[in-house]
């Protein structure tokens, strides 16, 4: 959504690395390659005026000429900018104090209504609410029958009394709904009603006789992040014609220009409580200003990814697999565990791309083949016990076998087995603490001492013997000490580390020899 901004602020900030201070003109350059990028990420361009005055007011303050690198201080400036005009704090959803919850959903029609209606039933489900859908949207075509279908996919109940298609009062329907909820004890309520195809008075006059009539805790309006400058031209009407308390951006995972999401909240002054970013279900989460800024600025999302391998991953079982790791018997049983882990959190491209400085390597992870990890579980699987517990018994025929089985090449098995043997080493390695093989001057590294054995203390740096400032008493110093290295006895340039003061005579006469064996020591 946000590559072209992103790419356009990347190379105006590598402008100015490995400058000591930046002077009026770095600051007016800057500015303006931030507004150009800005306008052709299609914001708003009173919002584009406002960001970049409030950035070139900040960059001549005293927090810039007092940085020590000032480049980055550039960056702290446009990062914050951005959180504000996208919100500043994460909103989330109020709750009724008494009774259902009810949370109404507005907007044109193709923004994805119907759609994320099933999306924030089952993330309320998630949150452990009892939500109760209701279709309301009697006119668009199958609209009804649409609710019901994702209803069913999320788990959720879905209150249609009315067909739709073009038949029914919306408003009796919202009304009973209520009733519905509390008789079967659900605690919130999700009323999706129609959209048009552009802003009319009769869509207008609809939304708030619903709203007038169930009086909602929360009035949602869903736009479509990707219609760009006509977002914003939308939201007004809605809010100057039903008025509502939060925005919900859909689509977000498309290639439009994105500009939609920077402009809504500075210009309607209502925050984004949502987003939806795929087609999955499970695509949907509360939006959050800062960690929006930290993508855009290609900073990762490393907070997300953390909240969602908390929710994918079994903890017991990942338990389980580090002590399996740390005592050497992890088989590829338990790698194809963890991958069916790791596919639960989604797309693997979405995935990487929530990781720091992975902007660079956009078109690789757009060409990502998602099914990789499906020939990998088609290898392992196609595989014995024995042979998933223990891969060094794979012979050639074994590898023939598996590459049938599986539908691939025997160079695919030779891979798969090599690439897991690397790794194992690897984390057995980092798991025992050991560090990264190879790297030198860490532990395990495999230079200077065995694994095991003791080395002795280093001496201690000092400034060395000090010599007499008269030359006559130092060449007398330097001759003493010359003497008494000669007395020393001089050492077996063959012995090992340690051994240089054993008395070997008295050894020998310790092993009571036979008399006869001096003829052997000549």
């Amino acid at each position: 959504m946000f590559a072209t901004l992103s790419d356009r602020l990347a190379d105006t900030f590598k402008n100015l690395r490995g400058k000591g201070r930046l002077s009026e003109a770095d600051i007016d350059a800057t500015a303006r390659e931030i507004r150009i990028a800005l306008l052709e990420a299609d914001v708003a361009l009173p919002v584009v005026r406002e960001f970049v005055a409030n950035v070139k007011e900040r960059a001549r303050g005293a927090e810039v000429s007092q940085a020590l690198n000032p480049a980055q201080q550039i960056v702290k400036i446009v990062n914050e900018e951005l959180v504000a005009i996208l919100g500043g704090e994460t909103r989330r959803l109020r709750y009724a104090k008494s009774g259902p919850t009810v949370i109404m959903l507005a907007g044109l029609q193709g923004a994805g209504k119907t759609t994320l209606a099933a999306k924030l039933a089952l993330w309320l489900k998630e949150q452990g609410k009892s939500p109760l859908l209701v279709a309301c949207d009697l006119q668009r075509p199958n609209a009804v029958n649409q609710l019901q279908v994702n209803g069913e996919r999320v788990g959720v109940p879905v209150y249609a009394p009315e067909a739709g298609n073009g038949t029914g009062n919306p408003v009796q329907v919202a009304q009973a709904s209520i009733e519905e909820a509390k008789r079967k004890l659900h605690d919130v309520v999700i009323v999706d009603t129609a959209g048009r195809l552009g802003i009319d008075q009769e869509l207008m006059q609809q939304a708030a006789d619903i709203r007038d009539a169930v009086n909602p805790d929360e009035v949602l309006f869903v736009v479509d992040a990707m219609i760009g400058q006509d977002a914003v031209t939308t939201a007004q009407a809605f809010l100057d014609g039903v008025g509502y308390d939060g925005v919900v951006l859909t689509k977000l995972d498309g290639d439009a220009r994105g500009g939609a999401a920077l402009s809504i909240v500075s210009l309607t002054g209502k925050p984004v409580i949502f987003a939806s970013n795929g087609e999955k279900m499970t695509d949907f989460d509360l939006f959050h200003p800062d960690r929006m800024a930290s993508r855009i600025l290609d900073m990762g999302d490393v907070m997300t990814l953390i909240e969602q391998a908390e929710k994918a991953f079994d903890a017991e079982e990942s338990a389980r697999a580090a002590e399996k790791l740390a005592g050497g018997d992890f088989t590829l049983d338990d790698f194809l565990k963890q991958m069916q882990q790791i596919r639960k959190l989604g797309s693997m491209s979405k995935l990487m791309g929530m990781l720091p400085g992975m902007g660079q390597f956009r078109d690789q992870l757009a060409n990502f083949d998602e099914r990789e990890i499906d020939r990998i579980q088609a290898i392992i699987q196609s595989m014995t016990p024995a042979e998933r517990a223990n891969p060094k018994i794979i012979d050639g025929s074994r590898r023939a076998r598996i590459a049938k089985g599986s539908g691939r090449q025997t160079s695919d098995v030779n891979q798969l087995v090599d690439r897991f043997t690397e790794a194992r080493k690897m984390m057995q390695q980092l798991a025992s603490g050991g560090g990264m093989p190879g790297m030198p001057g860490m532990p395990g590294a495999g230079f200077g001492k065995r694994a095991g054995a003791k080395q002795a203390p280093q001496a201690k740096k000092g400034k060395g013997a000090r010599k007499s400032g008269n030359p006559a008493k130092a060449a007398q110093e330097a001759k003493a000490a010359a003497a008494a290295e000669a007395a020393k006895p001089k050492a077996n340039p063959f012995a090992q580390p340690g051994t240089e003061d054993i008395d070997y005579e008295a050894a020998a006469a310790q092993l009571n020899l036979p008399s006869d064996f001096s003829k052997f020591l000549k």
